[in-house]
């Protein structure tokens, strides 16, 4: 089973990962009103590779029957693998482009809070705590979890539903030849 979830999770970190740096490239300096929409979308289509995975081995190596929690471990196995490469192909993007997501992020909250009409004690409170999370995210013991907790749930929730329809067997049943 280490094998499938090295193997697929790879597969699921590439179609992530790829997508990716090519977005951050692109939209460096652009707006970004859609990048979470964008990458979200990404997440899931790589993601649907925990699906494809349990579904095999179900069909192909257990004969057609899986337990939810053996399937559930497979599919976080490969979410694991997966957000390993998303946070890699971040890492590698933002130091190849020398993006500093941190004062980008920092300074359009702050603009969304100025017009919003935030002023006074609160924005001093909105700069200061933009100022913390720069330094935070400076650190890379801070920045990989973080960047990590973006994809993985998505993971969970990707491999909860997997399994707990591929548990059953009459689900999209392997057809014999």
């Amino acid at each position: 089973m280490l094998r499938k979830i090295l193997t697929y999770g790879t597969v699921a970190g590439l179609l992530v990962g790829i997508p990716l740096s090519a977005i951050t490239v692109t939209m460096h300096g652009h707006s970004q009103q859609y990048g979470m929409l964008i990458g979200y979308t990404t997440m899931l289509i790589a993601l649907s590779t925990v699906f494809v995975a349990i579904k095999r081995h179900r069909d192909v190596e257990l004969g057609g029957v899986i337990g939810f929690w053996q399937a559930l471990r497979l599919g976080l196995g490969i979410s694991v693998v997966a957000g390993i490469f998303y946070v890699a192909a971040w890492e590698i993007t933002v130091a190849a482009t020398g993006l500093d997501f941190a004062s980008t992020y920092a300074a359009a909250v702050i603009a969304e809070k100025k017009a919003a009409g935030v002023s006074g004690a609160a924005l001093a409170k909105v700069v200061a705590d933009m100022d913390a999370f720069k330094v935070q995210y400076a650190n890379p013991l801070y920045r990989w979890p973080m960047t990590f907790a973006e994809i993985f749930p998505v993971g969970v929730l990707v491999s909860l539903v997997s399994a707990g329809l591929l548990r059953n067997s009459r689900f999209l049943p392997l057809r014999r030849a």
